[in-house]
């Protein structure tokens, strides 16, 4: 065959095409098991990063299972939602646009080392770029928040980004989430404002003031349909 004419060469592309095609395929099936479990690892860092805990690379899943006692999902009127999907596996992402009455909400159920009980809570929004999401944990009288997890897919360095670091996600310790008796998402504001409202409130970052107005979309949202779970915990 004739090295230089147009049938070679396009044998020779094909060939190459089905070769080049066929390796990345198998490469992918041969670790969608490890990528798998490198997800999964990776969200169990997140949930217990919302309570302080901050594992060793190889000690995420003993100690998730560790301080992780209980999960499970409630739906608005903050009953257990029985034989629903593994808090663990709802797709937050997704359900975030549903109607709240029409929404399955995790709870993670956090043991700590004292004894002490934390309620740990998914999260998801929008910033300015893309996703942004997170965990809050509450304390077991249902208002008070421990700590928190915020990240994000592609947010300004030094601006909206800011919201994944301590100097942001500090200030909601110790904030409440019902006053009076009622339900009151925090508010995040612009540094030196304070909401209309009585709620507790976080300054915003600065420069990043459409990444902060959706992270406190993201807590009414993703929040508001856990108010009757959070009051009934009050309740106890």
């Amino acid at each position: 065959m004739n090295k230089q004419g147009n049938l070679y060469t396009i044998i020779y592309i094909v060939v190459l095409v089905v070769v080049v095609g066929a390796a990345l395929a198998f490469t992918s099936i041969s670790l969608k098991d490890r990528q798998q479990a490198n997800v999964k690892a990776d969200k169990m860092t997140q949930i217990l990063a919302s309570v302080r805990i901050t594992p060793a690379p190889g000690d995420v899943i003993s100690d998730y299972n560790r301080y992780i006692t209980d999960t499970y999902c409630v739906d608005m009127q903050g009953n257990k939602v029985e034989g629903a999907t593994p808090a663990f596996d709802v797709n937050v992402a997704e359900l975030s646009k549903e109607a709240p009455e029409k929404r399955l909400l995790p709870v993670y159920v956090c043991t700590l080392a004292d004894g002490s009980t934390k309620y740990i809570l998914p999260m998801y929004g929008a910033g300015l770029w893309g996703p942004i999401w997170g965990y809050i944990s509450v304390d077991s009288d249902g208002s008070t928040v421990y700590g928190t997890y915020f990240a994000h897919q592609g947010e300004t360095p030094g601006l909206g980004a800011e919201i994944e670091k301590p100097h942001f996600r500090d200030q909601f310790d110790g904030k409440h989430l019902i006053k009076d008796g009622t339900f009151m998402p925090i508010s995040v504001v612009k540094h030196g404002l304070a909401p209309q409202g009585n709620e507790d409130y976080v300054d915003g970052i600065s420069g990043g003031t459409i990444t902060s107005k959706g992270v406190g979309a993201m807590i009414d949202n993703c929040l508001s349909p856990y108010s009757a779970f959070l009051e009934n915990l009050q309740a106890k």
